[in-house]
């Protein structure tokens, strides 16, 4: 083979990112690093952020930030790890990638693992997009959120959650998931970023003005251990910070239209630190606003601070541009499990873009039963820790780390194999006690 051939003089080694891609075929505008760079923040910045200010809450200020750092920077490791066999290989998808690998066993372990995980984001999409607008059940100390619609005009037919999400789903999502190319989202995600930006600025303007006013509440540096339990309980957030930051189902799509494996590198690195800063600052803004009394999705806080008219105006505002922001993320991760799943369903067949009929019947499928789950399950913090623990911590680091390890190339070095052997211990044991104290926190509930 002739990569096994460069890499015996030490090239392979020295340049992991060293063939170019062949780009895929573009209509007008060509792909830009731009455009690359807000593609992949919005497939990071989904309903994760959401849910890191919890995360602040059970780890603390310091451990949340290290983690979110740590986590972060592993995320990019895995990454190059993937590209850097996808450019000596022959294939251009992820599961190509695992094929070569570990054959079939390890393309479908790793279409499975995407169907899973951005099937579950995206009913966690819909679940918080349906609280923004029309509130959630009962939390556990039995208060219930009222929805931006039922504040608005009081509580009726047509904005309960059915109603509203399908409304959402027809007129908004449905023309945005039509579009084949992922290139053709870049108008979309950028709008997404810019609404996660603003976000992060309300939230910081409503902490200062809290704090001035003496109405915040004091985060804690460090966690809270009282027993055992406690301890292991820790390690549920860690989960959620990694469903957060994985893009890894992306990948592909993205890089083979931008076509140069540099400018790839370039804008991971780049939307890895913008998405670190803005999780941090949503999460510890968060903490100082609503302190121990954070909810799983801080959205549904926002209806408990109404100091005044311009506090309640600046709730609303910040709820519903992050619900449309969620609506903006939706079609990134509709593009690669639809395409995953024809490839799972159709190996042989042409590809999807070229195939109306199937086209159109998997995306209207795929619609239609996020919805109903949505409307079937009430909570995400307990589906962010069971996808994080399962699929998503698969697809980020296990998967990639497999894949350097096996080094079907030859092109890894020893620090390389020594990185990933870390990254699949570190995410066995986490995964292993999340999911363990997890199941023993809800065996505990119930009896």
């Amino acid at each position: 083979m002739k990569t096994s051939a460069t890499n015996k003089t030490g090239v392979g080694a020295a340049a992991p990112l060293l063939p170019k891609l062949k780009p895929l075929p573009t209509e007008g505008r060509a792909p830009s690093v731009t455009g690359a760079v807000f593609n992949v923040s919005t497939s990071i910045m989904g309903g994760g952020i959401m849910s890191i200010p919890a995360t602040l809450k059970v780890l603390g200020v310091i451990p949340a930030f290290v983690s979110i750092v740590m986590v972060a920077v592993l995320a990019d490791v895995s990454f190059e790890f993937i590209m850097r066999f996808t450019n000596f290989g022959e294939s251009k998808t992820y599961a190509g990638v695992m094929y070569e690998s570990f054959g079939r066993v390890g393309s479908v372990a790793v279409q499975i693992c995407v169907m899973v995980s951005n099937f579950g984001c995206l009913i966690i999409y819909l679940i918080i997009i349906g609280d923004v607008l029309s509130g959630s059940q009962l939390d556990g100390d039995g208060a219930a959120h009222l929805g931006v619609l039922e504040e608005w005009f009081g509580i009726y037919w047509w904005n309960s959650r059915a109603f509203a999400l399908l409304v959402v789903l027809v007129f908004v999502l449905l023309p945005l998931v039509l579009f084949r190319r992922v290139e053709s989202l870049r108008f979309s995600s950028a709008v997404s970023v810019l609404l996660a930006v603003v976000f992060v600025g309300i939230c910081f303007a409503m902490a200062i003005s809290a704090l001035l006013e003496g109405k915040t509440r004091r985060p804690r540096l460090v966690p809270q251990l009282d027993n055992g339990a406690s301890f292991f309980n820790l390690f549920t957030a860690i989960p959620v910070i990694v469903t957060a930051f994985t893009f890894h189902f992306n990948v592909h799509p993205i890089a083979m239209e931008l076509g140069k494996p540099a400018d790839m590198a370039v804008a991971v690195k780049i939307s890895l630190l913008l998405c670190a800063a803005i999780y941090f600052a949503v999460g510890i803004f968060g903490y100082i606003l609503f302190g121990d009394s954070l909810m799983a999705d801080m959205l549904v806080n926002f209806d408990q601070n109404s100091y005044s008219a311009i506090g309640s105006l600046l709730n609303d505002v910040v709820r519903l541009s992050y619900a449309l922001h969620l609506m903006l993320v939706f079609p990134l991760l509709n593009f690669s499990l639809r395409a995953n799943i024809d490839e799972f369903l159709f190996p042989k067949k042409p590809p999807l873009a070229t195939d109306k009929r199937r086209f159109v019947a998997l995306t209207l499928i795929l619609l239609v039963c996020s919805y109903l789950a949505a409307i079937a399950i009430p909570n995400i913090w307990y589906f962010f820790q069971f996808i994080g623990s399962t699929s998503i911590v698969c697809l980020a680091f296990i998967f990639p780390s497999a894949i350097a390890l096996r080094d079907v190339h030859v092109i890894c070095t020893r620090k390389d194999k020594i990185m990933a052997a870390l990254m699949v211990v570190l995410a066995v044991i986490t995964s292993a006690i999340a999911i363990s104290t997890n199941l023993y926190n809800f065996i505990g509930a119930k009896l």
